[in-house]
């Protein structure tokens, strides 16, 4: 999993409420367990038209937001089904961090396990990230993981709360795989072990 440290990047203004998995990543993309090539069907009954072309009123169709690598969503983001495709959609178009009020909570750790920050944050804080993110491709924001803040535009910060084994995760890009590997000298001096106590199994 890529570590994330400090990200800088275009915020794109998404408020819309209770946006679930379904809207995030429809379920006829759901045929792959591959975790690449979901980014073009991202928001795909938002960003096209019944007849398939671009709907040029979404935002991430927008020029200035097309490579948008933070969203700012409306409150209750990531409910419904508990697909991991989700994330995988979001990470593959190129975001790596969701600010929103609040999470569906198997959404919110399921971003933690795929490399993208979920950043919870006040109404007021919200309210002036939107304004933030309403600026266009001037809508640069820096998430700074360490410091565990949000930089905007005009240089002001807004301090945010993460727990501190995720940070500790998404710092050192360790996924659940990679959490296991780092112990990996235990795991092969017991099978040694094991090997030579029992060596009948």
């Amino acid at each position: 999993m890529e570590k994330f440290d400090k990200l800088t990047g275009v915020a794109a203004p998404l408020p819309l409420v209770n946006i679930d998995t379904d809207m995030i990543i429809p379920k006829q993309f759901l045929k792959t367990i591959k975790r690449t090539g979901l980014g073009t069907a991202l928001f795909h009954e938002l960003r096209t038209n019944e007849d398939g072309s671009e709907n040029p009123d979404f935002v991430l169709n927008k020029q200035g937001y097309r490579d948008s690598k933070i969203l700012v969503a409306g409150d209750n983001f990531g409910c419904g089904s508990s697909r991991e495709h989700a994330p995988w959609a979001l990470l593959d178009f190129g975001i790596r961090c969701v600010i929103s009020t609040s999470f569906a909570d198997i959404f919110y750790n399921n971003c933690f396990k795929n490399g993208i920050l979920p950043i919870v944050v006040t109404p007021e804080e919200h309210e002036k990230l939107l304004d933030d993110a309403s600026r266009g491709s001037n809508a640069t924001l820096t998430v700074d993981l360490e410091a565990q803040e949000i930089r905007g535009p005009d240089g002001g910060a807004i301090h945010f709360e993460i727990d501190s084994f995720r940070k500790h995760c998404l710092l050192n890009g360790l996924d659940d795989i990679g959490l296991t590997l780092e112990k990996a000298a235990h795991i092969d001096a017991h099978e040694d072990k094991m090997a030579q106590s029992h060596p009948w199994h």
